[in-house]
This record gives C-alpha cells, sequence and structure tokens, in this order.
C-alpha cells in the first residue's frame, strides 16, 4: 500500500537498490590473482605469511586498516534519510 506520490513497490525497491548496493561493494572487494610483495600504497614488504593468507593482497596490514576504516565509512550512507531518494 502506497501513500502519497510513492508507487506499490517504491519501498521493496529502495531496499532492493540498498541490498544490491552491498552485494556490488562486496563483490569489488574479492582480491584476485597472486599478491604483491610490496604495498601499493607505501611500498614496504608484505610479509610472506600475509600473502599465503590473503590471496591477492595488494596492502600492508596498516594500508589495509586505514582503507577498512574509508569503506567503513562510505557504507554508513542511509539511502533512506537521503534528500535525494526520498519517495515522490
Amino acid at each position: 500500500m502506497a501513500t502519497g506520490w510513492a508507487g506499490d513497490g517504491a519501498v521493496q525497491d529502495q531496499i532492493d537498490a540498498t541490498v544490491s548496493d552491498a552485494v556490488q561493494r562486496a563483490r569489488q572487494q574479492l582480491r584476485h590473482g597472486p599478491g604483491l610483495e610490496r604495498c601499493e600504497e607505501c611500498d614496504a614488504p608484505i610479509p610472506a605469511a600475509r600473502r599465503k593468507a590473503v590471496p591477492g593482497v595488494r596492502l600492508c596490514v596498516t594500508c589495509q586498516a586505514a582503507h577498512d576504516d574509508d569503506q567503513r565509512a562510505a557504507g554508513l550512507y542511509n539511502r533512506r534519510g537521503s534528500k535525494d531518494s526520498q519517495l515522490r
């Protein structure tokens, strides 16, 4: 049941879009290929144990932690709270 200008499936469409965005973000984070021996950000050596544990590793632990913090902050975006996505 829709109210106002929203279509009948508007809420479900918004939920589906949020889930789709999360799946796409997760797929982009999957690593492929052999890992690097040196960090592509700071050029620090990446230990063999890390390369073995994390296939396709490209960053050292320090740079990866900073990257994860940035990704976490981007994931906190609330689609429903955005004025650009208000149901009309």
